[in-house]
């Protein structure tokens, strides 16, 4: 672990602060690859909490893990336009295998509807082998040229992707929902970050789609993070790729199919929105280390007795669901420790001191509020356990203020532009749904329609950028 803190106020300087959090943490680390990162252990003990909990939801509701090829062959790009359109831009190939021109580029996996579509045409031939409902958790590579940052933007980045056949439209929106809903739980609920849902545009759906869903939390600098996403893709790859099945009255049809994905970026945004100028602060439902014990010796004091009472609590700890860690390296003094620990984000940091052993008690100390909290020896598990469950909820419920406060409600384009102006966040406006306005927008503020309520809310003014007759209720922000 660093011994140098934080050296900038996330007030301040959010960039800087970010950047360092993330390195002096030890999270991540840039990599020897312009635009990629190394997920180190912290951060890669993070991600699996999350493919933990994510796995065991989606395995209840019969989706399976795969793992397909990365490469993937540059015609079955092409058979779906629109979708390889939005991609090319950002595509890494290969043309050579060896010493050997390859007779036909391959594309390194952006995303992996076209090669696994291009199986479940051979896979699917009756209504009997629907659903098919299968994920996989892979990286993948999007070549960015604009600048990089970790987590949020990279070359290569870490994700699950879902993909899904069904025999009826109904069902595909379904799953869409499901999904949603699956996401919003781990996202709020475990991540402690409160978001949006909604539809996105036209403009903004992903390319293929029938329609897009999304995710969006706000961050500290009032910029929008779209934390997932689950897409209806209707027939558009069917037809492409020719997935068709004989349905009960043994009539030929195309399914309809859905795909979805979060990635390694709501790290980034745990990070952003619950972090301070001491580090990371992680919920403690996805944080490695739960729990660290400190041994305080103090001269005069048998330090056996204290080494002792403190290797007493962390079995207790540890025979319970609790993740703890005991920090007895003697080579580090308490105060390094403190702080070290406080920039890893551990939720609880335990001290046992002189004073502590002899009433036969325990001090604790919040991350989240820095308070210091005298406990019974006793009642260490019990304790322990409620506390984590109270700062989960702080951290969302602060989270959920924050969220609450950065949404603006304007009728006019001169407020929506003296908002943006000064401190970003959502703005809650009425459009025409002509993407004509929406493109001006964005060419004017660099604002986007982040999401459309799933629920239509009540218009309560004209279009906000024409003026003229209102047909949504929607949210702008700025995004990374």
């Amino acid at each position: 672990m660093s011994d140098i803190g934080i050296t900038v106020k996330k007030s301040e300087d959010f960039s800087e602060w970010y950047t360092q959090v993330i390195l002096k943490s030890e999270l991540a680390d840039y990599a020897p690859v312009k635009g990629c990162m190394i997920f180190r252990e912290h951060s890669y003990a993070i991600w699996e909490k999350i493919q933990e909990i994510f796995n065991a939801k989606i395995k209840r509701t019969g989706h399976r893990n795969v793992y397909f090829p990365m490469f993937i062959p540059e015609s079955f790009l092409k058979k779906e336009a629109e979708h390889f359109q939005g991609f090319i831009p950002q595509v890494a190939w290969v043309t050579v295998g060896g010493d050997s021109q390859l007779e036909e580029k391959l594309a390194i996996r952006p995303t992996s509807e076209t090669i696994m579509y291009s199986t479940y045409a051979k896979w699917i031939r009756s209504w009997r082998d629907l659903p098919i409902k299968l994920n996989q958790w892979n990286s993948v590579v999007r070549w960015e040229t604009e600048s990089t940052r970790l987590f949020l933007r990279t070359r290569e980045f870490l994700w699950q992707e879902g993909h899904t056949a069904h025999a009826t439209k109904e069902e595909a929106d379904q799953e869409v929902k499901e999904i949603l809903d699956a996401y919003k739980d781990v996202i709020e609920n475990y991540l402690a970050v409160p978001v949006l849902i909604g539809k996105k545009t036209e403009r903004e759906k992903f390319a293929g789609a029938l329609y897009t869903t999304a995710l969006e939390a706000m961050m500290p600098d009032g910029k929008a993070l779209q934390m997932g996403t689950s897409h209806q893709l209707g027939q558009n790859f069917s037809k492409v790729f020719n997935i068709k099945f004989l349905d009960k009255n043994e009539k030929e049809r195309y399914v309809w199919q859905t795909s979805w994905g979060f990635s390694t970026r709501m790290i980034g945004a745990m990070v952003m929105l619950h972090g301070d100028d001491k580090g990371l602060m992680l919920p403690p439902k996805v944080a490695p280390i739960q729990v660290v014990i400190i041994p305080i010796p103090y001269k005069g004091v048998d330090a056996k007795v204290i080494q002792s009472r403190a290797r007493e609590i962390h079995e207790r700890l540890q025979k319970s669901t609790i993740s703890v860690v005991l920090d007895d390296r003697a080579e580090y003094t308490p105060g390094w420790k403190f702080n070290a620990w406080e920039l890893k984000g551990v939720p609880i940091r335990i001290e046992i001191g002189p004073r502590d052993v002899k009433k036969k008690q325990v001090t604790l100390a919040r991350r989240d509020t820095s308070e210091r909290i005298a406990l019974k020896e006793d009642d260490v598990v019990n304790e322990v356990t409620k506390l984590l469950e109270e700062i989960q909820s702080n951290l969302f419920n602060r989270a959920k203020k924050s969220l609450e406060e950065s949404i603006a409600t304007v009728e006019t384009y001169d407020e929506f532009k003296e908002i943006f102006r000064k401190k970003g966040g959502f703005i809650r406006a009425c459009w025409c749904s002509n993407s004509a306005c929406e493109e001006k927008i964005k060419d004017e503020t660099g604002a986007t329609i982040r999401t459309v309520p799933l629920e239509k809310e009540k218009i309560f003014s004209k279009c906000v950028y024409c003026g003229e007759e209102a047909k949504e209720v929607v949210y702008f922000a700025k995004a990374y």
